[in-house]
């Protein structure tokens, strides 16, 4: 869909605000010049609030929760509440809505080309097909491992319906997902990784390979916070914000892989940096490497290690007392003050 028309699309939307809402966030009322609901998904409650007219503060249409700072206009609330993925489907819900004629089909030459299997654009569009994870699935997986505060968590996404083929001579089977972007130092979408899930048991979907990575990876990671002077990294998403369970303040950085982690890129700000290593030789050799590239850079290089195979299953089978006193032991006392949680 065309920019032009999604802000038409939206603008229209805006004009008949309060009748939007009724029809897609139902579980909402109006309260003055607002509509007041849980979230964009029609979830009950009264953190989101879309402005019904024009005003000073903005145009009618435009909506902000405040449990998740969140924003957009109503064309994000029919692709949420409607569990839309496509902008395309989103424009012909919205069409039908306004009763308004389909548009006219688009010439082959002007068409977006199909992004290359794999790539860094393949990647960056699958990001943006995908929302945020808060009351989703991915959320519900991310509990089930014990990782309760899902705070900070952007670079994670939840697509409902994500493209899974075994091998090149199998056909397409459709999972959920949470989608991970992968980015370089200064933000920019360079990879994907998916991991796929069932929703009846919650976990890692029964497949052969259910976690699977696109695009450009080397040197570049999975984000969770703003890098600054001191970080984290380590191998896998669920085990990085095992540690982050403890340590909510600290940035950190899952590199997807222990070959990945090794060759990790700096910023500029890196004075210390905490190598959360796996508990196999995979993650030592990772380890090795990584202490060695940051000594080199002038970084100081401190290693946390699990007690069992690594911190996700530290934090199941231990508890999260159990991981924070052992991760209290292994960090600076600076960084204790300044970054562990207190307990509860």
């Amino acid at each position: 869909m065309a920019r032009h028309d999604a802000s038409d699309l939206a603008h229209r939307l805006g004009r008949q605000a309060e009748a939007v809402c009724r029809h897609y966030l139902s579980s909402g009322r109006r309260e003055g010049r607002y509509w007041l609901v849980g979230d964009a998904r029609n979830t009950p409650g009264r953190s989101m609030y879309v402005r019904l007219k024009d005003s000073a503060k903005g145009p009618a249409g435009k909506w902000t929760d405040a449990a998740t700072g969140e924003h957009g206009d109503l064309l994000d609330v029919i692709r949420e509440s409607c569990g839309l993925v496509d902008f395309k489907d989103v424009a012909d819900e919205a069409r039908t809505f306004l009763s308004m004629p389909p548009p006219e089909p688009m010439p082959a030459a002007v068409r977006q080309a199909p992004a290359p299997h794999g790539s860094p654009e393949a990647a960056r569009r699958l990001i943006r097909m995908s929302r945020p994870i808060l009351g989703t699935l991915v959320e519900a997986y991310l509990r089930q491992r014990g990782i309760m505060d899902v705070r900070g968590t952007r670079s994670l996404r939840f697509h409902p319906r994500c493209y899974y083929r075994p091998d090149e001579h199998s056909p397409t089977e459709v999972w959920p997902a949470m989608i991970a972007a992968v980015t370089d130092l200064n933000g920019k979408i360079t990879g994907a990784h998916r991991t796929w899930l069932d929703p009846r048991r919650r976990d890692k979907a029964p497949l052969d390979t259910p976690r699977r990575a696109m695009g450009d990876l080397l040197g570049n990671a999975v984000r969770f916070g703003i890098g600054g002077d001191v970080m984290a990294a380590g191998e896998g998403v669920e085990t990085v914000l095992s540690v982050q369970q403890v340590l909510p303040d600290m940035p950190m950085l899952a590199a997807l892989s222990a070959a990945h982690l090794a060759a990790i890129l700096f910023p500029g700000t890196l004075r210390r940096l905490y190598i959360l290593r796996d508990n196999d030789p995979a993650g030592d050799s990772a380890r090795d490497s990584l202490v060695e590239r940051a000594s080199a850079a002038g970084i100081e290089a401190s290693v946390i290690s699990p007690r069992l195979g690594d911190f996700n299953e530290d934090l199941r089978t231990l508890g999260i007392d159990a991981l924070r006193s052992q991760t209290r032991m292994q960090i600076a006392p600076q960084d204790v003050a300044r970054f562990m949680a207190l307990a509860a």
